[in-house]
């Protein structure tokens, strides 16, 4: 398992982590350290434990704010895939009623054209 250094808040730190994931692991590190010196300019010198909890409960609310909103636009993404499904089967439906209308009509002129052809007489013969 590879392990890098990574300094936060001006101490370093061995770390283990997965294949490949050294320059993530080193970003995240990197990101928490600005934030640690972010909260030190602001809030001056409360110690390092405070500082460091203090951004890790800015980052989970980061990440809970995230998820609400992942949440809220699966929630979305759902109602629209259910309003298209029943788009489609409203669609489907008037569809087989137009379909089913040119058949009923097409039926209708077929006889017509019977009926007429009948009472027409022989085809050519001179009606005067």
């Amino acid at each position: 398992m590879p392990q890098i250094s990574v300094t936060i808040d001006g101490k370093s730190y061995r770390m283990a982590c997965g294949e490949g994931e050294e320059a993530h692991l080193a970003a995240l590190a990197a990101d928490l350290g600005a934030r640690v010196a972010d909260m030190r300019k602001a809030f001056g010198e409360i110690g390092d434990m405070r500082l460091q909890v203090m951004a890790a409960l800015t980052i989970s609310d980061e990440v809970s704010e995230l998820k609400r909103r992942v949440a809220m636009a699966e929630a979305e993404a759902e109602r629209l895939r259910a309003e298209v499904a029943a788009s489609q089967a409203v669609e489907a439906d008037r569809s087989a009623r137009v379909s089913d209308g040119v058949s009923r009509a097409a039926e209708r002129i077929e006889r017509m054209a019977r009926t007429l052809a009948a009472t027409a007489g022989p085809a050519g013969a001179d009606h005067r």
